[in-house]
């Protein structure tokens, strides 16, 4: 997918137009793994992301938001990020997020990015995992009440501008982001024994200021 910047356009509108994709279905398990293999565009002003979302309707931020790849603005930093809920009150600390350094993010052989969940149906609560190339980077555990995880459905998009770019534009061109062998399995690599031992190891996200 790619995002085309054009500063000549007359209409200003039409300057740049960013992409999409969505996923029809949800996840429609209580555990399993995702994995994409993703080269990224690094660039002040870009924002390419790999990301879930609840199946419409939904509400935003209640419902929640995991992001399983996420950068901006040129820095070759991922975000692992867990979202549910409002910044303020009692929510305050369903919001986690860590910060991994990612300098090949932009190569052409690209960075695998995995996410494991395991959720238990009678209660809604769970365990996640964010990954970066096997390696565990993130643990999070589900908040009470959400929506459940077999709900989320899969997002792919490179945005343009926004609050996490600072209001930075890219400069005009083409931005791409290439993705491969993105798969959904029952259960991560080593299966959910290593899923175990990856939650022991696994630093735990910080809740966002």
């Amino acid at each position: 997918m790619r995002a085309i910047i054009d500063h000549s356009q007359p209409d200003k509108s039409k300057a740049y137009t960013s992409a999409r994709l969505s996923s029809h279905t949800g996840l429609a398990r209580n555990r399993g793994y995702l994995s994409a293999r993703i080269t990224a565009p690094v660039a002040p002003g870009i924002w390419p992301a790999f990301w879930l979302l609840p199946q419409d309707p939904f509400s935003w931020p209640t419902d929640g938001e995991v992001d399983i790849m996420e950068a901006w603005n040129g820095d070759p930093d991922n975000h692992s990020c867990l979202h549910w809920g409002h910044y303020n009150g009692a929510d305050w600390n369903k919001h986690r997020v860590l910060k991994t350094k990612t300098p090949h993010l932009g190569s052409p052989a690209g960075v695998v990015f995995g996410f494991a969940w395991s959720e238990n149906p009678a209660t809604g609560n769970g365990k996640m995992i964010w990954y970066i190339d096997g390696v565990p980077v993130m643990r999070a555990t589900q908040p009470a009440g959400t929506r459940p995880m077999k709900d989320f459905r899969i997002l792919l998009n490179i945005a343009v501008g926004g609050t996490l770019n600072k209001g930075t534009l890219p400069v005009d061109g083409t931005y791409e982001m290439i993705v491969r062998d993105l798969e959904a399995w029952d259960a991560p690599v080593g299966g959910w024994s290593a899923f175990r031992e990856d939650w022991n190891r696994a630093p735990e996200g910080k809740p966002v200021a």
